[in-house]
C-alpha cells in the first residue's frame, strides 16, 4: 500500500484502486475508492463545510487520520478501520485473500470493496463491514415495516410510493453512517455483516461521524447534508385534503364550513386533475374558472392554498412536443416509449435536467403562482412508474440504476429555487418521497398511498422517526390512512380517531385519504377529457364522521393548537441543529437502555411522551416512562419516571405525558 498524506487528507493506493479519507465537517471524515486514477465531481448530499485541520500519520504497516473524535486507519491490505475517542466501532471486512495477516480471510477470499465491472465502464460495488455485537441501528428514510431498529433488516436503496431511500444510518456505538451514493442498491444490516451496494457507480463514496449522543450525530450529519428552514407557525394548525376537490366551489364550501364552526384552517390542498392532461400544469377552466379569486378569499379567510403537481407527461399535454424535442424527458432503453400510464400515455419530467427544472417551473409560476398559490404538493415524486424497471430508464445524468436515488430532491430544488427567486421566504412544499439533503429545499414529505388498517398506521411510528434520524423533522400522513376506508364502517372512524390523535403530535396535521365507497357521481362523462370525469371520494372533514368523531377531533384540534407556541420552538431547533420534531426515545434518554427497545412510543419535542394506541378496540396500554416526574395530559396525574405503567384507553384518549422540569 503506497500513502500519501496531506492536511486533512490521506491518499493511499493499491494495485489500481485509490482511495482517499478526508476530514469533511466536524469529527467527521469522507472516504472514498475508485479504480480509477482520480475521483468524480459529484459531492451528492454533501455541502461545502469548514472543517478543523486533522492529523495524518503514516507508519510501516498502515496509516490513521484523525478528526476530532473519530479516527480512520488503513492497514497494507487496505482495510479501514473507525475509531471513536480510539475504540473501534466500525470495521471493514477482513476476509480478503491478500490480507496476509488473516489466515482464515486467505481461503474465504471475501473482498471489503468488490468491484464488478459492467460493460461501458461502471461497477456493481459491494462494500462490507464487519458485524458488531449488540449494535441497534436506526434511521435510514422510511421503510413501510413495523421495524424501527434496522438491525437484521434488508432494506432495497431505491425510492417508490410509500418507501424513501435516505441512506442515512445511527448506530447506538456512537457514530452516523452516510452511503453518499444516489444508485438503486441494498443494505444488509446482518448479525455478522454488514454490506452495501450500489447497482451502478464508478465510486465508492461515504461519510461517517462519531459522537457521544444520538443528538449530537444528528447535528453533525445535519450540518454537512442540510437542514430545514424554519416552518412558519401559520402552518402548524389544520391542513384539510381529500382526494379530490373537483371544483373551485367545492373548496370554498369546505373552508366556508370551517369559518361557520369557528375552526381555524391552515391550509387546504387542491389534489391531482384539477387539470385537463397530466403535463399541462393547469387548472381545467370548467371547473376552475376564477382561481386568482378563489386564493384571494381563502387567503381572506387565512388560509394558505397547495395545488398538486405531477412530474408525468401526457403525450397529448400542450407541453409534450416541446419537452420532447429538448431532452427534458426519462428515456427508456428498451420496450415502448411510456413510463407512466394512469389516466393517458405518459413520459416523466426528467428532474435532474437543470433545463426540465427550469421548465416545469416556469409553467407553474405562470398558471399557479401567479395566482397566489402558496406551496405545491409534488406528487408521484419517486418518480412512481408503471413497472419500477430501474434497469430501463435513462436521466440527464446517467441510467437510473446509477442516479435514481437523487430525483425527488431535484423534483423539490426546481420549485424551492423558483419560488426563492419569486422572493417567498417560506417555502414549504409537500413532497411524496426525499433523498439526503432534501430537507433544505423546504421538503415536507409524507408517508404516501398506505391502506387504512392499524397495521399500517402501527409502521407510521417506525416511519416517522426514522426519517427525523435521516434528517428530515418534517413528516407528516395521511390521517387515516390513504386507501380503502368506508366512511360507513364504524371500525374504520375508531382507526381514524385514533389516528388523528397521533397526528396531532406529528410535525404537521393533515386530513387526507380516498374515501370509500366511490358512489359519487362525476361530473361529466368519460368521453369528456379534464378532471370531471375522474371519481372523488367521500368528505373527509372533520364533521364527516359524526358528532362523537367530530369533538373528539375538535378536542385534539384545540389541544394542537395551544401547543402552537411550542411547536413552533421545535421547528426553529430543527433549523439550528438538525434536532427532529419526533424523537425515538433514546434521542431524550441515550443513557436508558430499555428507551433504546421501544418502538411504540415517542417524544414530541423534550417535553411531551406520545404513546399511540395502535390496535382495535384497545382498552389500555403500556407506557415506559424514564427517569423523572411526569404528568398525564388530561387528567393532570403525576408518575415518577422509571416504570412502566398500565393506561385506560377510551376512544377519547391517547397516552400523553408532559416532562416535568427538575
Amino acid at each position: 500500500m503506497f500513502y500519501k498524506a496531506e492536511r486533512s487528507c490521506l491518499t493511499g493506493r493499491k494495485q489500481d484502486e485509490i482511495i482517499q479519507i478526508e476530514a469533511w465537517g466536524k469529527d467527521a471524515l469522507r472516504v472514498r475508492a475508485a479504480k480509477q486514477q482520480s475521483f468524480d465531481g459529484n459531492d451528492w448530499a454533501l455541502m461545502k463545510v469548514d472543517t478543523p485541520s486533522a492529523e495524518a500519520v503514516i507508519e510501516k504497516d498502515h496509516a490513521s487520520i484523525r478528526n476530532g473524535k473519530i479516527r480512520a486507519e488503513i492497514n497494507n491490505a487496505g482495510v479501514l478501520s473507525f475509531y471513536r475517542d480510539d475504540k473501534l466501532i466500525l470495521r471493514e471486512s477482513h476476509r480478503n485473500y491478500d490480507n496476509m495477516d488473516n489466515r482464515e480471510g486467505r481461503c474465504l477470499k471475501i473482498p471489503a470493496r468488490q468491484w464488478d465491472a459492467i460493460t461501458g465502464g461502471d461497477y456493481k460495488l459491494t462494500v462490507r463491514f464487519e458485524g458488531n455485537d449488540g449494535e441497534r441501528i436506526f434511521g435510514m428514510g422510511q421503510y413501510q415495516q413495523k421495524y424501527m431498529d434496522m438491525k437484521g433488516c434488508v432494506l432495497e436503496l431505491a425510492q417508490r410510493n410509500s418507501q424513501v431511500s435516505i441512506p442515512f444510518a445511527l448506530s447506538n456505538l456512537g457514530y452516523g453512517f452516510l452511503w453518499n451514493i444516489p444508485a438503486v442498491g441494498k443494505v444488509v444490516f446482518g448479525k455478522n455483516y454488514t454490506e452495501w451496494q450500489a447497482e451502478a457507480t464508478v465510486q465508492m463514496d461515504y461519510w461517517i461521524t462519531a459522537e457521544d449522543t444520538p443528538a449530537e450525530i444528528i447535528n453533525s450529519y445535519t450540518a454537512v447534508a442540510g437542514r430545514t428552514p424554519v416552518m412558519p407557525d401559520y402552518l402548524l394548525g389544520l391542513w384539510q385534503c381529500k382526494l379530490r376537490y373537483r371544483t373551485q366551489q367545492e373548496v370554498l364550501d369546505v373552508a366556508r364550513r370551517y369559518r361557520e364552526l369557528g375552526i381555524p384552517l391552515d391550509v387546504i390542498v387542491i389534489d391531482f386533475f384539477h387539470w385537463t392532461r397530466q403535463g399541462d400544469w393547469c387548472f381545467d377552466k370548467t371547473y376552475w374558472p376564477d382561481p386568482k379569486a378563489m386564493v384571494d378569499e381563502l387567503h381572506a379567510m387565512g388560509t394558505k392554498v397547495v395545488v398538486s403537481v405531477w412530474p408525468t407527461v401526457d403525450k397529448k399535454s400542450v407541453n409534450f412536443n416541446a419537452m420532447q424535442d429538448r431532452g427534458l424527458l426519462v428515456r427508456t432503453e428498451h420496450g415502448t416509449n411510456q413510463t407512466y400510464d394512469f389516466m393517458g400515455d405518459c413520459l416523466t419530467m426528467d428532474a435532474l435536467n437543470p433545463e426540465a427544472r427550469k421548465f416545469i417551473w416556469s409553467v407553474c409560476r405562470e398558471n399557479y403562482y401567479k395566482y397566489g398559490i402558496d406551496m405545491f404538493w409534488l406528487d408521484n415524486a419517486e418518480p412512481d412508474y408503471n413497472v419500477y424497471d430501474y434497469s430501463n430508464y435513462r436521466y440527464y445524468l446517467g441510467p437510473a440504476l446509477k442516479v435514481s436515488n437523487i430525483y425527488p430532491r431535484m423534483y423539490a430544488e426546481a420549485f424551492y429555487d423558483g419560488q426563492k427567486a419569486e422572493g417567498q421566504k417560506d417555502v414549504v412544499n409537500l413532497v411524496r418521497s426525499g433523498w439526503a439533503g432534501s430537507q433544505k429545499y423546504g421538503v415536507l414529505l409524507w408517508s404516501g398511498d398506505i391502506p387504512s388498517t392499524f397495521e399500517s398506521f402501527r409502521n407510521q411510528i417506525a416511519a416517522g422517526i426514522n426519517a427525523g434520524i435521516a434528517g428530515m423533522p418534517w413528516w407528516t400522513t395521511d390521517i387515516g390512512g390513504f386507501m380503502n376506508g368506508n366512511v360507513h364502517d364504524p371500525k374504520f372512524v375508531q382507526l381514524l380517531l385514533r389516528w388523528f390523535q397521533f397526528a396531532v403530535f406529528c410535525p404537521v396535521l393533515r386530513m387526507h385519504g380516498d374515501r370509500d365507497p366511490h358512489d359519487i357521481e362525476p361530473l361529466a362523462k368519460d368521453t369528456d377529457w379534464g378532471g370531471g370525469f375522474l371519481f372523488t371520494g367521500q368528505p373527509n372533514e372533520l364533521w364527516s364522521y359524526g358528532e362523537e368523531a367530530f369533538e373528539i377531533m375538535k378536542k385534539y384540534l384545540d389541544l394542537r393548537l395551544s401547543l402552537r407556541p411550542y411547536i413552533k420552538s421545535l421547528m426553529a431547533e430543527a433549523h439550528d441543529t438538525g434536532a427532529p420534531v419526533m424523537r425515538a426515545m433514546f434521542y431524550e434518554f441515550p443513557g436508558d437502555e430499555k428507551c433504546w427497545q421501544l418502538s411504540d412510543q415517542y417524544m414530541f419535542g423534550s417535553e411531551y411522551l406520545v404513546a399511540p394506541v395502535l390496535s382495535e378496540d384497545c382498552k389500555s396500554r403500556s407506557v415506559y416512562l424514564p427517569a423523572g416526574t411526569w404528568k398525564r395530559l388530561g387528567d393532570g396525574k403525576s408518575f415518577s419516571g422509571g416504570q412502566t405503567i398500565e393506561c385506560e384507553t377510551p376512544i377519547d384518549v391517547i397516552p400523553v405525558f408532559q416532562r416535568k422540569a427538575d
